[in-house]
């Protein structure tokens, strides 16, 4: 592989006595705040954990169409896309229904999430992001459940109050070559003393999508996107606020390209993907003895996917539609009891219900036939849960601890069965700490225990996923892990080292198994069951260095190995070694980086692996991208260029049914006044 040259000329850089002033622009390294522990904030360098985080700066370049593009390269984090319209963020080799995605704070899986990799993360619209933070291997005790491999949560704009009322206003035009994208983006902001709000309007045409050396035009894979959202803040009281926040992202025929390449589909697409959120968030700070905050959050979420498909040389279109409607409830109260300990303290509620349809339509005859959805509809689940989370800091001692009892209720009928219903419940706890055992290097171990309860997905998925039928499960119970870490982090002006290794064990894992003899539709029948063990094991290192005032080399590598213990097998879909390279120069009005993102081939393969036509018996070689990216801001006018795929590298990340983008070339103009 050509990144072990890269790594040696990183490490040639980090042997020379170079001190870089501590100056505040892109390229410093800073020890910055998280909030990924509900609303304790705590400094990077003294949490327990392995933390990535991504900044505006770094989620606004050029690269990033969209948000799972967004999380390419960074540490710790593998995005598989099974057409173009998706991305599945790998978090210690899970993904799907076995990582959390939040934003601001609030769950977006649902109970349909599926097991394996899905496009769910491409609902939320990359301009209405300014944060990303990322914890791997904790979060069940703070968020619930899912977050087995770990959680990632996507945060918006804060808003600011302002003592002279202004307003703002920006305007992006970003165009890719081959017509591979044409997107707008409009927004208006406005603040006082009382008042703050912010919104934003997206238009985005995607073509179809051109990959590196022979492949060409993938052609069925381009679709459209519009989205919008608006935040507002109320000044309510001299220690209170009110925010009400909305958005909505819809996405319109986006095809499922390896089905219609492999699978001898005349049509298969999504042709509707929706996706909206409103909350209320009221906080309230009470400055008796010990300062209290109290947060209430109040939220709806809906979402719509509608999908269409037709065998080559049949009659029948099929056509399905599944609506989840969400509503929560979450109330917490944050304390001080004293100078070195915080105390979170809540309860978290969420209500799905699911409509799900499936029509049979004579595209000769034009008659039709309504039949049973993927999902029983009119499921109900409901998610119930009290936590409690500590946090103690010390002189040299972080020490961060809690607890969660979760409950799950799930009622549903089924026309042959009658009313079904399930009843679960789980407790979690986790226990973390790190010692500073000199001023800028600090040691850390945790300890922590995950579960994801079965869904809707789980228990009453009826049709085609994938390449297999699935039918209804209903005697199920939550997985489970136990996640144990050891990590170093050195913290100085200039030069930030991060290091983890991990070993997670899971047991009682949702899998499907192959009903022997078993065939609808062509397709093999397979059932779901609480039946499998596995382990997974594994390293992240990362390393930020500034070279003088306005260089910075970056480095990150993660290495994954999972085995199926029931099986005696590897994990199916395990990412390879990968990582990204970046040196960058910035100043205070433009900025010149080159990245290279590279990954290991994966010929370490489950059977169900070699029985996915994604990947095959083969695996999926090694690659490497360089990108390279310029940006220069005169006054009001910000140019960003993009050279994408410099080497016009034929490659497609682990899983994916796609191949990624070749040579291109991105402009993005953004005017603000």
């Amino acid at each position: 592989m050509r990144q072990p040259i890269f790594i040696l000329t990183m490490l040639t850089l980090l042997s020379k006595n170079t001190i870089a002033q501590n100056i505040e622009n892109k390229n410093t390294t800073l020890d910055s705040i998280t909030v990924i522990s509900r609303h304790i904030a705590a400094y990077d360098s003294l949490n327990p954990f392995a933390l990535t985080k991504l900044n505006a700066h770094k989620i606004g370049s050029i690269e990033n169409r969209t948000l799972p593009e967004a999380l390419m390269g960074s540490s710790g984090v593998f995005v598989q896309k099974t057409n173009h319209g998706g991305g599945s963020a790998f978090i210690r080799g899970l993904t799907g229904n076995q990582t959390l995605i939040l934003f601001d704070g609030i769950r977006i899986n649902n109970s349909t999430f599926r097991y394996g990799p899905n496009q769910y993360l491409n609902t939320i619209d990359i301009f209405n992001i300014n944060k990303i933070e990322v914890a791997k291997g904790i979060g069940a005790v703070a968020y619930g459940s899912d977050a087995m491999g770990g959680v990632i949560n996507l945060l918006s704009k804060d808003l600011i109050f302002n003592e002279i009322p202004k307003w703002g206003f920006a305007n992006l035009t970003r165009l890719t070559s081959a017509n591979i994208e044409k997107t707008n983006r409009t927004e208006l902001n406005y603040a006082n003393k009382i008042m703050a709000w912010d919104g934003g309007i997206s238009f985005k045409n995607y073509g179809n999508l051109v990959g590196g050396g022979n492949i060409g035009k993938q052609s069925p894979s381009g679709y459209s996107e519009f989205n919008y959202n608006t935040k507002i803040k109320f000044k309510t009281s001299d220690n209170s606020s009110l925010i009400f926040s909305t958005q909505k992202t819809s996405q319109f025929n986006v095809p499922i390209f390896h089905k219609i390449k492999l699978e001898n589909f005349k049509v298969n697409q999504v042709d509707l993907q929706m996706h909206s959120l409103n909350y209320l968030r009221y906080n309230l700070k009470l400055n008796g003895n010990r300062k209290q905050e109290i947060f209430i959050t109040i939220s709806n979420q809906k979402s719509v996917e509608q999908r269409s498909n037709q065998k080559n040389n049949a009659t029948n279109l099929r056509k399905e539609a599944d609506t989840v409607n969400t509503n929560s409830f979450t109330s917490e109260i944050v304390t001080n009891l004293n100078n070195f300990w915080k105390m979170n303290t809540g309860i978290d509620y969420y209500q799905d219900k699911v409509n799900s349809l499936y029509t049979d339509i004579n595209t000769i005859t034009n008659n039709s036939t309504n039949k049973r959805g993927l999902y029983p509809n009119n499921a109900v689940y409901k998610n119930t849960s009290i936590f409690n989370l500590h946090h103690f800091n010390f002189d040299k001692w972080d020490i961060q601890s809690g607890f969660r009892y979760n409950m799950v209720k799930i009622d549903f009928t089924e026309n042959t069965l009658g009313s079904i219903s399930l009843k679960t419940a789980s407790f979690v706890g986790d226990f973390a700490m790190s010692y500073k055992f000199t001023k800028n290097h600090i040691v850390y171990s945790s300890i922590a225990t995950g579960y994801r309860t079965p869904n809707i997905d789980d228990l009453g998925s009826l049709g085609i996923v994938d390449f297999r039928y699935e039918i209804p499960a209903y005697n199920l119970k939550p997985e489970k892990s136990l996640n144990t870490e050891f990590g170093y982090k050195y913290f100085n002006h200039g030069l930030n080292i991060n290091v983890s290794a991990y070993y997670m064990q899971l047991k009682d894992i949702i899998a499907r198994v192959k009903i022997d003899g078993k065939i609808i539709d062509g397709y093999n029948v397979y059932n779901k069951t609480n039946f499998e063990s596995a382990y997974i094991k594994g390293f992240e290192m990362s390393i930020e260095k500034n070279i003088g005032n306005n260089l910075k080399w970056s480095s990150n590598s993660t290495y994954t190995f999972g085995q199926n213990v029931t099986k005696n097998e590897p994990m199916r879909r395990i990412p390879p070694m990968f990582g990204q390279n970046c040196l960058s120069w910035n100043n205070n009005k433009s900025s010149i980086q080159i990245v290279h993102q590279y990954a290991g081939a994966q010929k370490r393969l489950a059977q169900g692996d070699k029985d996915d036509n994604r990947i095959g018996i083969l695996g999926t070689p090694q690659w490497n991208l360089f990108n390279l990216t310029g940006a220069y801001t005169l006054k009001h006018l910000n140019v960003q260029l993009g050279l994408l795929n410099i080497l016009n590298e034929k490659y497609k990340t682990h899983g994916s049914g796609i191949y990624g983008m070749g040579r291109a070339i991105s402009l993005s103009l953004k005017i603000t006044l």
